[in-house]
């Protein structure tokens, strides 16, 4: 379907116009915490992109969730995409646009780092990563909405739960990728422009481990210590570590014992597994499980639980010619843009992975996700919404 050149204009100038209410979405979002297991938070932050959504016409459904915030779709099948069919050298598969809005940070984190702006960036927890990014979903949305814009159906998923593996998510970004021509994924663009064609898959596991308790100073030999068990291990699964086939294991988190004169009966750990290549990544888990099933401390036992799982974003030739093409869209625009290749896991591996075309980081710039100084290049919002639009417009060569 041929977009006539006055609507992909008239989209393009709708964004630009709209910097200041985008920044303010921004910061009414950072500025509700919504970690991962926050659920009234993240339906909280759901609730405020609802409103958005139904302020500019956008039609939405919830998928509700008992444990996590729930997942909202959206969707814009309008006038243009309706009649656009299958004629014309184009495709009525939809298009999907994914981000989340959960973060890592403790509740009380946006009361005591609320958003702000100076010297041209954002800053509060989670402003890049990613809820810059899925304002600038919602407007694109609400743009083709607005002028019948979208080349064929847009769906977009603002879920829930990203940060810790999409326990609940995982399954409907598979089923709603496998049928898209094309999947955008608005994390944080990269200093510079660049964008993410590539990212490592990966394990987040927990590691327990069982001993015997006795007293440190009347009974030492009876005891079997946990913590020591757990020390061993975590030099073994350190070990893992190959950076030249792209594969890293990191315990995170441990704790353990019962009392500082007490050998210590139980202990715990968070393992970090990445990896380029799923046939590597399967290689280090089994090494993983030797690890745990091995006992170095004779009276030892230990299990290891899953507790969120990432695919990796592995380029295709599909993905390959779709940043080509977004990247140049965004040329067009007078924009710089890079691909680049993430540590990071994310959702996009998920899309990647049930066949679909799919480039990730298309979000605002920013950086140091995760940490205090996290921030969004203000000035960047609206340039990476108009490549989005444009890149979308686009999509049938026209």
């Amino acid at each position: 379907m041929t977009l006539p050149a006055g609507t992909k204009t008239a989209v393009l100038s709708w964004l630009a116009g709209h910097e200041s209410a985008m920044l303010n979405l921004v910061g009414a979002l950072v500025d509700i915490d919504s970690g991962s297991y926050d659920k009234a938070g993240v339906d909280a932050v759901g609730a405020r992109l609802r409103a958005f959504l139904a302020e500019h016409g956008v039609a939405f459904s919830v998928v509700p969730n008992d444990r996590f915030g729930d997942a909202i779709r959206a969707e814009v099948n309008n006038q243009a995409s309706s009649r656009s069919g299958n004629g014309g050298g184009g495709s009525n598969a939809p298009v999907l646009l994914l981000g989340h809005r959960d973060t890592v940070f403790p509740s009380g984190e946006a009361g005591r780092r609320p958003f702000r702006v100076a010297d041209g960036r954002g800053s509060g927890p989670g402003c890049c990563d990613m809820k810059a990014g899925v304002v600038i979903n919602a407007f694109v949305l609400a743009a083709f909405a607005r002028f019948a814009a979208a080349p064929s159906p847009i769906t977009a998923l603002f879920t829930a739960d990203e940060e810790i593996g999409s326990p609940s998510s995982k399954a409907l970004i598979m089923e709603t990728a496998r049928p898209a021509r094309a999947v955008f994924n608005s994390e944080p663009g990269r200093p510079g422009g660049g964008v993410v064609t590539g990212r490592k898959g990966g394990k987040f596991m927990r590691l327990d481990v069982v001993g015997k308790a006795a007293h440190a100073g009347n009974n030492l030999a009876d005891g079997i210590s946990a913590i020591e068990e757990l020390a061993r291990k975590i030099v073994k699964l350190h070990a893992l570590t190959d950076l030249a086939v792209g594969i890293s294991c990191n315990v995170g988190t441990i704790a353990g014992g019962q009392t500082v004169n007490t050998v210590a009966p139980h202990a715990t750990a968070e393992v970090d597994l990445r990896y380029i290549h799923p046939e590597e990544g399967a290689r280090a888990f089994r090494a993983v499980e030797a690890i745990v099933g091995e006992a170095n401390v004779p009276g030892t036992t230990a299990s290891l639980e899953i507790t969120g799982e990432f695919e990796p974003l592995v380029a295709s030739d599909a993905s390959k010619r779709l940043f080509e093409h977004y990247a140049a869209c965004a040329r067009a625009l007078g924009q710089s843009v890079e691909s680049v290749f993430a540590g990071g896991c994310a959702d996009s591996g998920f899309a990647a992975s049930a066949g679909a075309p799919t480039i990730c980081a298309v979000g605002p710039i920013g950086g140091r996700a995760h940490s205090p100084e996290e921030y969004v290049e203000v000035g960047s919002i609206v340039p990476r919404a108009q490549a989005l639009a444009l890149a979308i417009m686009r999509l049938d060569g026209t």
